[in-house]
């Protein structure tokens, strides 16, 4: 054979794929040129903005939920003690024998 192999491109991101038929593979790959997102500056930097905005948002509630992390443990603990109280028999562990 003199040339097995054969050149596709993907239909989704337009990469360029060669193939060998005899040995059914992929001998080269050659990425799809980049694409702009968007087509204007000013665009792309209000985009930077909102998502910027987003990530501080993201920031604030997870430095809220930390900051009450300590009252949701407390509560957890006070709730088994509570239960502890109610019922003074120990748990039963997997490997205790009756």
């Amino acid at each position: 054979m003199a040339d097995a192999s054969f050149t596709v491109e993907c239909p989704c991101c337009k990469a360029k794929l060669t193939l060998d038929a005899e040995l059914r593979a992929i001998i080269a790959h050659v990425a799809p040129p980049p694409t702009r997102s968007v087509d204007d500056l000013g665009a792309a930097f209000d985009k930077l903005r909102t998502k910027s905005a987003e990530r501080e948002e993201r920031f604030k509630e997870q430095l809220r939920a930390e900051g009450e992390k300590g009252k949701l443990l407390d509560r957890k603990f006070q709730e088994g003690l509570k239960r502890a109280k109610d019922d003074p028999e120990p748990p039963k562990r997997l490997y205790d024998h009756e």
